[in-house]
């Protein structure tokens, strides 16, 4: 998962914040919470949802913790991530790692002990798939993008699970490729702000190799539009009411113009309303579709 981290003070607080990568997780957080609250039967179970959501994110935090100890020399020459503790020295790779490792086993531990076995594999399955998959990917390809959108996808399956529900069944997965769509064009358009970093440290984003952005730009459109349709099947699979379709084929194709004016001039002014415009329709539709569920 990307995000747009900016300096902070140098306390040991901060440092903290900035290698646990809070402000992305928070993302996750609600994710997971949005997944629990689709699946619970009836009213939900405030401690079992808190305990689960809590898991998700000590979990999170120790994949964040781990990246940032892998990249550390890459953070190192890139202006958005140069103040980072490793990467400025402040904390020792070991001091990271352990770190990394306290929080993600004790978050592990509390889906175990106080939520579901499947949320715990699936959170386990976050943690490989973005600390040892995705993380050395991205000095190798610009298909590391995609790959690393799979881990971004699984929180709301963690908060399924964690209600109990079944992961055997199309509904938990619809949020998943809901998720899944939606960090593309987001991620392509924070690749293509920062591809003087990305160069710089010799990172092969799609922004980089693609030199003059069209392929990006297609892409972009091209994850905007295949999102509408997969943002559908919460109410196509009876999770929702036709309130939340009908939203979400309007703020589908509100992003999908977005990306089509940023295939069309590859601009920072459009990159950047691509950027803050799949932002606001994340919450947005989690947000519709708590409300319009059945």
């Amino acid at each position: 998962m990307n995000d747009l981290t900016l300096p902070r003070a140098h306390t040991k607080l901060d440092d903290l914040v900035l290698l646990t990568k809070v402000r992305v997780n928070a993302l996750v957080v609600a994710t997971t919470a949005g997944g629990y609250y689709m699946a619970a039967p009836g009213a939900i179970d405030p401690a079992l949802l808190l305990t689960t959501c809590m898991g998700t994110a000590l979990v999170a935090s120790g994949a964040a913790a781990v990246n940032q100890v892998m990249e550390r020399d890459l953070d190192r020459l890139m202006n958005r991530t140069k103040e980072r503790p490793l990467a400025g020295g402040r904390m020792s790779p070991r001091e990271g790692l352990t770190i990394a490792g306290v929080l993600s086993l004790t978050g592990v531990l509390i889906l175990l002990l106080a939520s579901t076995t499947a949320a715990a594999v699936v959170a386990v399955a976050t943690l490989l798939t973005y600390a040892f998959v995705y993380t050395p990917l991205k000095r190798r390809s610009s298909l590391a993008t995609v790959v690393g959108a799979v881990p971004g996808a699984l929180p709301p399956l963690i908060g399924w699970a964690g209600a109990g529900g079944s992961l055997s069944v199309a509904a938990p997965w619809s949020l998943f490729l809901l998720m899944f769509l939606w960090q593309l064009p987001h991620f392509l358009a924070i690749a293509w702000l920062y591809r003087e970093d990305y160069a710089r440290a010799r990172m092969p984003m799609l922004p980089v190799v693609d030199v003059n952005g069209a392929l990006t730009g297609r892409q972009a459109a091209l994850w905007a539009a295949t999102l509408i349709p997969v943002s559908e099947l919460p109410f196509l699979l009876g999770m929702t009411t036709a309130v939340y379709g009908v939203a979400a084929l309007v703020l589908g194709i509100g992003q999908f113009i977005l990306s089509v004016r940023f295939m069309l001039a590859r601009t920072t002014e459009n990159a950047r309303r691509l950027f803050f415009g799949s932002i606001i329709y994340l919450p947005l539709l989690w947000i519709l579709m708590g409300l319009a569920r059945k």
